[in-house]
């Protein structure tokens, strides 16, 4: 009706949606290399370095999002809306508890002196 926002089941994964993120994720893969050729040449990270880091947040990502998409298109509600919800609750909860267990994992590193476990250090 008049009053309906939202999308309906299915829109995630249809042609629109398809590209829309798809040219999501090359605008934040280009934010990515913005991002590194605007650092300063001596504390720039080698390809390789810079690629182990972007590789795992891409990663990452791709899985919670298809997760999101996926869990999105189980229910007979708005998906677009519950998609929005799942990335908001990811992007703060999920965010702070990476940021704990890190903060957690680091210092029992620290603390055992593990060197081949210290978080940024590829040898």
């Amino acid at each position: 009706g008049p009053g309906d926002r939202g999308c309906e089941n299915g829109a995630l994964m249809d042609r629109f949606g398809i590209f829309l993120q798809g040219l999501l994720g090359v605008v934040a893969f280009s934010t990515l290399m913005l991002k590194r050729f605007r650092e300063p040449k001596h504390e720039r990270r080698p390809w390789r370095i810079w690629f182990l880091d972007t590789s795992k947040q891409a990663i990452g990502m791709l899985f919670i999002h298809f997760a999101n998409v996926y869990l999105s298109d189980l229910t007979e509600e708005d998906p677009c809306s519950l998609y929005l919800i799942n990335f908001l609750l990811d992007a703060t909860l999920g965010m702070l508890l990476i940021y704990i267990g890190i903060r957690a994992v680091s210092s029992i590193v620290e603390w055992q002196q593990w060197d081949s476990l210290r978080f940024g250090e590829y040898g």
